[in-house]
């Protein structure tokens, strides 16, 4: 549970953030980046007035995603236009898309020929030449989210160009995402360049009104970390009333998280935020088959192990689920995670009521 500083910094905040949410829309912040957060988002958008269930109250969604990717289609186009790296944000906007099949062929294609072109997405050039027009990535990213009927709201952690940092086990220390994610020796901290960038308005706000407030599912460090590096939100996490939900992921991921429990997950959301931020983990509780562990132990992966004992002692609540999509990848799945974050929503609404009676 929340400490009491925490819960009397929310009750600081402004008035007009969070008058009676009664009838208020359940407000959930996804923070992330890569395909992880892109999942917890296909599933959510079912809850939206724009797509799926008519949920009462429906789901308002805002997406906080890291802008530190330097490799492929992405690093290319920052390093050639100066540009924030647009793939993040693309997976997003084509998960919240209401005609996702078109907006996925159309996004996700990838040229394979052409001088200057080959190896880029249409999403990635599309958001590139909106930027260049506009003068303003985060501008151009609404735009394209207005224009394609995106279900919510996608932001930058950022405005800030930005690259990571990390300082390995052996002493060694690697510079930009691409390095990081095939390092062979643990990482032990994560560290953003510049250190003093700074985040939006909007993501501040959205923070501030939210319900729900989700770290993961997705790498943990090189897309999950970053955004909690930037200055200002760990501070707004903490003092939001929301209920902050840490999504823990399914497996190992080599050169980035390989031995690490879920407990070990959550401890280095803590360490790199400067405070405790998680209120409870959410933890698979499918059994994955031993063919797709033997599978998965050939590329060095394991399950991750849920450690309840140590969540516990982390002061965090334990919401075991079966999360696992069938297929031949361990994966999870979008309507399972997205369910789970409605339900973890309409708890932080409840908590926020309780806290609004006069006393």
């Amino acid at each position: 549970m929340p400490s009491k500083r925490s819960t009397s910094s929310a009750r600081k905040q402004p008035a007009e953030d969070y008058p009676s949410r009664r009838s208020d829309p359940l407000r959930i912040v996804a923070i992330g980046g890569g395909t992880g957060l892109s999942t917890l988002l296909k599933g959510l958008k079912r809850y939206t007035p724009h797509v799926g269930q008519q949920l009462s109250p429906p789901v308002e969604i805002t997406a906080v995603v890291t802008v530190t990717d330097d490799g492929g289609s992405s690093g290319r186009l920052r390093r050639e236009f100066d540009i924030l790296p647009p793939g993040d944000i693309r997976n997003c906007m084509v998960a919240l898309s209401e005609d996702e099949a078109l907006l996925t062929k159309l996004f996700s294609y990838r040229f394979d020929s052409g001088r200057g072109l080959k190896g880029h997405s249409f999403g990635n050039l599309f958001l590139a030449v909106l930027t260049q027009i506009t003068g303003d990535f985060s501008k151009a990213v609404r735009l394209s989210s207005e224009v394609l009927a995106i279900a919510g709201q996608i932001y930058p952690s950022t405005a800030g160009n930005v690259t990571i940092r990390a300082h390995l086990e052996n002493g060694k220390v690697l510079d930009g995402e691409t390095r990081i994610s095939r390092s062979e020796s643990p990482i032990q901290t994560i560290e953003l360049r510049p250190a003093d960038a700074k985040p939006m308005s909007e993501t501040l706000q959205a923070i501030r009104r939210a319900d729900l407030i989700t770290m993961g599912p997705g790498s943990l460090f090189t897309s999950v970390v970053p955004n909690l590096l930037v200055e200002r939100i760990p501070a707004a996490i903490r003092n939001s009333p929301a209920l902050k939900a840490c999504f823990v992921n399914l497996m190992w991921q080599p050169g980035e998280t390989t031995g690490m429990s879920a407990a070990d997950h959550v401890a280095a959301i803590h360490r790199h935020a400067g405070r405790r931020l998680v209120d409870c983990a959410v933890v698979n509780t499918d059994p994955i088959s031993d063919t797709l562990l033997v599978r998965y132990a050939r590329q060095r992966a394991m399950q991750v192990a849920n450690d309840f004992d140590r969540l516990k002692a982390l002061g965090v609540d334990v919401v075991g689920l079966p999360l696992l999509k069938a297929g031949e990848k361990a994966r999870h799945d979008p309507d399972r995670i997205a369910h789970a974050a409605v339900e973890l929503a309409k708890k932080g609404r409840r908590r926020i009521l309780e806290r609004e009676k006069p006393r």
